[in-house]
């Protein structure tokens, strides 16, 4: 069974979603330390302008984790995510069919960013078509750090394969723990496939948000690259 892991991000790109449809089984870290200016609380799409940046502001000290975040909601950052997401995104072929969603998302308070995190997800995965099973990483409540943890994790779910990307490979993964424990590691080989988008010419590695509003049902088609091309 190939199980991959990652951390919860908001509004994550598409080779996040790519390792969740190739795998039996995904885990979202819901407990690992936050990393500032990291991806847990911030994502890119595309505008008239290029690339922007969209950051959920956040009340986080040194150390802490993820599941202790909580959201800075004093500050209005729905009103302007939403806003800038509905001016930039307004004529694509599939906002309709979405939009009543990230209104209602953007209309309410969020506290903690797992929170948000996971609804978003859940949202993008049903959207996409995506079945994986998804656990928590507290629920399954595994010992270790580093590597360790990643391979008792792996072990908590009766995994036998590990889908990694190839940075997590070269930088930090030890092959060997994983080898000791009989685990067989796969490397995610993904590139952004080009497909059609807003706002002149194609930018990789935007959030899910850009293909799904763009391409609509065909999304995880090309995000798997079973069907690319254009989205019509």
């Amino acid at each position: 069974m190939l199980v991959g892991i990652h951390q919860l991000h908001y509004l994550p790109w598409l080779r996040y979603f790519e390792k969740i449809a190739r795998v039996d089984v995904f885990i979202a870290l819901d407990n690992i330390q936050f990393t500032k200016n990291g991806w847990q609380n911030r994502n890119k799409i595309k505008t008239a302008s290029g690339e922007a940046l969209l950051t959920v502001p956040v009340y986080a000290q040194l150390g802490q984790t993820l599941d202790a975040i909580l959201i800075n909601d004093g500050v209005p950052w729905r009103k302007k995510h939403w806003r800038t997401i509905e001016q930039n995104y307004k004529k694509a072929p599939f906002f309709a069919q979405h939009c009543r969603f990230l209104e209602e998302t953007y209309g309410q308070p969020w506290h903690r960013l797992n929170a948000l995190n996971r609804h978003l997800l859940d949202y993008f995965l049903a959207a996409l078509g995506i079945r994986t099973p998804v656990r928590l990483s507290s629920e399954l409540d595994v010992p270790g750090t580093a590597t360790e943890r990643l391979v008792n994790l792996v072990r908590a779910v009766g995994g036998t394969r590990y889908y990694t990307g190839a940075f997590a490979l070269d930088a930090y993964l030890d092959a060997e723990l994983f080898a000791e424990a009989a685990i067989d590691i796969e490397t995610q080989q993904w590139h952004s496939p080009e497909y059609g988008q807003l706002h002149g010419p194609y930018l990789p590695d935007l959030s899910i948000l850009d293909l799904v509003l763009n391409c609509g049902p065909r999304s995880l088609d090309i995000l798997l690259g079973t069907r690319p091309g254009p989205c019509d």
